[in-house]
């Protein structure tokens, strides 16, 4: 089989890249979703709070998934469901495997990777114990209760702040689950402030910053597990442990990209963001292969993974146009890195003569800060400046580059760092 761009992934961001594109006029577009229906992660997500940026109200997951689900069908885009992706290689040439076709190939001008995040298991994080059960990771509870139908426990303790983590705490409140709290390591919460706020302090759950769950008890099914206190360097403080009855454990530590495909293709995996190391085209360092949404870095929103992936179908799109031309682009790359406060940004590299508009910077900070300043420099120089009255590492920040900024830049480097 031959397309012109094959998306791997059909939640978010491989529909919007795919409606991108097609709108730009690519024709030969195949998306290929190893679930059962299209949507992603999104189906699960029966809340509402999406789309409030794009679309300027609140939808739930379904709903947002339906639109573009419903764009995609408008624009008689070609997907396959229930297909696995097997393996890629550095000539965009992808081993495919299902019920219906059996086992093929399919050759791609273009790939854009947009196949999400999965969750830390318990085995990420070594909590001893035995393996009772009732210990499930957030999202597979959200996955059994909103899609299967079929409750977890009656009584819980969630560890982790992240969103999901959050949004479980409501929903298993809501159904009639007793959530006793939600333990976190860090000295501060993982999640958007909105959700610690609608989903714990409004149903009066304690968050027990520093806490962390040191033993688990029970046999056959969990009964409880042993919380304890940490210090700044996250060791056990010692008499400060307390045992909590439960028989559900929810895991909400933590999220990383789905990267086997992108290690398959000799992507390079920047190790901060655990996703592909990209330009500001989103190409990955294998010409040809773009990646965005949660394979590149986990983000806060979904409507930022629609931009996002908007961006990635166009690029795809000027991608094919040149090679249909064969035309080649000379390029001045220049090396984004960082400096002091600042974990990662993305995109790691720009190329600065093919820029033609303005660029957006995705980027977290490494702890709160307060009072601080965000600058841009090369070579000793300031390019850009901005000030934040506050920042904390569970919510993306963006910064605007200017093109006009990167004109001259002699150096092949380009730091963002907190002052």
């Amino acid at each position: 089989m031959n397309y012109d761009l094959v998306i791997i992934g059909g939640g978010p961001a491989g529909l919007a890249a795919a409606i991108s594109a097609r709108k730009k006029g690519i024709k030969d577009i195949l998306i290929i979703e190893r679930d059962r229906e299209l949507g992603g992660i999104l189906n699960q997500c029966i809340h509402n709070g999406f789309g409030l940026h794009l679309f300027k109200k609140e939808l739930t997951g379904p709903e947002y998934a339906k639109i573009f689900i419903d764009e995609i069908k408008e624009l008689n885009i070609d997907y396959k469901l229930n297909t696995f992706v097997l393996d890629i290689n550095n000539n965009k040439e992808l081993s495919v495997i299902n019920s219906k076709d059996g086992f093929f190939k399919i050759q791609a001008k273009a790939i854009i990777l947009a196949m999400g995040c999965r969750e830390r298991p318990r085995g990420a994080i070594n909590i001893p114990g035995s393996r009772p059960s009732g210990i499930f990771t957030a999202g597979t509870a959200q996955r059994f209760i909103n899609m299967e139908g079929y409750m977890v426990g009656k009584k819980a303790v969630i560890l982790g702040s992240g969103d999901i983590g959050l949004i479980m705490a409501r929903r298993l409140t809501l159904e009639g689950t007793k959530v006793e709290a939600v333990a976190e390591i860090m000295p501060y919460p993982n999640g958007l402030n909105r959700n610690i706020v609608q989903c714990l302090e409004d149903f009066n759950i304690p968050l027990l910053l520093e806490h962390t769950v040191i033993e688990i008890k029970g046999k056959n099914r969990l009964e409880g597990v042993v919380l304890a206190k940490v210090d700044k360097n996250r060791n056990i403080i010692k008499g400060t442990e307390k045992y909590i009855e439960c028989d559900t454990l929810i895991l909400s530590v933590g999220l990383i990209p789905e990267n086997e495909l992108s290690k398959s293709a000799g992507i390079k995996i920047d190790p901060l963001t655990s996703g592909p190391i990209v330009n500001d085209s989103l190409e990955t360092s294998v010409e040809g292969i773009f990646a965005c949404g949660n394979v590149l870095h986990v983000h806060d929103l979904v409507d930022n993974v629609t931009m996002e992936a908007y961006k990635a179908g166009e690029k795809a799109f000027e991608y094919i146009e040149r090679i249909n031309k064969r035309k080649v682009i000379e390029t001045n790359r220049v090396r984004l890195r960082t400096g002091n406060g600042i974990r990662y940004v993305i995109p790691q590299y720009i190329n600065t003569d093919n820029l033609n508009e303005n660029l957006k910077l995705f980027y977290r900070v490494n702890n709160i800060y307060r009072g601080i300043e965000i600058l841009i420099e090369s070579n000793g120089k300031v390019i850009k400046r901005i000030k934040k009255n506050q920042v904390f590492p569970s919510q993306m920040e963006s910064i605007f580059l200017e093109k006009n900024s990167l004109a001259g830049i002699a150096q092949k480097e380009i730091t963002i760092y907190l002052k």
